[in-house]
């Protein structure tokens, strides 16, 4: 089978020749597996098989990107939603938030004037290069992008943004449904230049270690009625819908099912989300990516991974529904020959 039969199958909740593989290691990450052995020529992704590819757009009102300072561990700059993040050198943590643009509702009229459809935002010799050698690939190809809560944390702080989804819902539904808006038109407009996607890809954390950011209630009032746009234009146009949305969030998937999610990623372990509760429970309506623990990847114990993949694959392969990745982002303390073994038991026990 194709990597994109093999997904397909996958998502239709059927079962292809084996679990198709899929992960996200830092940046950090494969700069260590250089240094231990991975060729500087090949790609991670094409040395390990990955089988999803993402194409994406610029999503962001566009305000230009400068770097404010610089040192030999970090770099303060300026972002493209107007807010200042300090990362360090290699991106290998999520960044340090400085400012945001919004700081009271009058700072988001001139950003959503910003928000518009527009040619300009694919950078279209890139994204059909991709496309096409994807494609000749037999990779399953996905259009990607960030909706809701996630993408407003790029313009307000986190506890005011939490504040204002409770204090004034009607507001941040509509910052929520402009940015779906502009995710809907935008793919609109790839599928007439050509594209052909095979799903999409979505990202919206949710959630944090101990449960959601907020209540199920809260989503239906601000998230609900973009979510349910988004995921019925893309399944008018043959695309099942992955949503990552790190954290906790068991409580919120019912509601993610009714408003037409196909699978839910990464499924992080440490915040209690165990796949195979989650297959038990919602198996038949819901497809499934991650939920394998990078801390049993990093364990000096090579039978700890063994027993984390072949556990969780036994229950979450069958009948289909499953794709394999991580329960996050591979960090850097996974060793190139540890994550290597990884790839050897994904296969091994992701037969069919």
């Amino acid at each position: 089978m194709t990597s994109q039969e093999r997904v397909k199958c996958a998502l239709r909740h059927e079962e292809p020749d084996r679990v198709p593989i899929y992960d996200s290691p830092w940046g950090a990450t494969v700069n260590r597996w250089k240094e231990e052995g991975l060729s500087y020529s090949i790609p991670a992704e094409e040395y390990f098989g990955y089988e999803l590819v993402l194409i994406g757009f610029d999503s962001t009102p566009r305000f230009p990107v400068k770097t404010l300072e610089k040192t030999d561990k970090f770099i303060i700059q300026t972002t493209s939603t107007g807010a200042i993040n300090k990362n360090f050198r290699d991106y290998s943590t999520t960044p340090e938030l400085i400012g945001r643009p919004i700081k009271s509702k009058k700072d988001w009229v001139p950003i959503k004037e910003r928000l518009y459809p527009d040619y300009t935002r694919v950078d279209w010799v890139s994204a059909f290069k991709t496309y096409q050698i994807a494609r000749s690939e037999g990779k399953f190809i996905t259009c990607g992008g960030a909706l809701g809560y996630d993408a407003l944390q790029g313009y307000m702080r986190s506890e005011q943004l939490l504040m204002a989804m409770v204090t004034d819902p009607d507001w941040v539904k509509d910052m929520i449904l402009t940015l779906a808006h502009l995710q809907v038109k935008m793919m609109e407009m790839m599928l007439k230049k050509g594209f052909e996607f095979d799903g999409a890809f979505l990202f919206n954390d949710m959630g944090y270690r101990n449960g959601l950011l907020f209540s199920p209630e809260t989503y239906r009032k601000t998230h609900k009625e973009a979510d349910e746009m988004v995921y019925s234009f893309c399944h008018e146009h043959n695309m099942p819908t992955i949503l990552h949305s790190c954290g906790r969030v068991k409580e919120i998937i019912p509601d993610l099912i009714e408003v037409g999610l196909d699978c839910l990623q990464p499924l992080e372990v440490k915040a209690g989300m165990d796949v195979r509760e989650l297959k038990e429970k919602y198996g038949d309506k819901l497809s499934f990516m991650g939920g394998i623990d990078v801390r049993a990847m990093a364990d000096p114990d090579p039978n700890v991974i063994e027993e984390e993949i072949r556990s969780k694959f036994e229950v979450a392969k069958k009948g289909g529904g499953y794709i394999y990745h991580s329960d996050h982002s591979i960090p850097n303390n996974v060793s190139f020959e540890q994550y290597k073994r990884v790839m050897e038991l994904v296969k091994k026990y992701g037969k069919y």
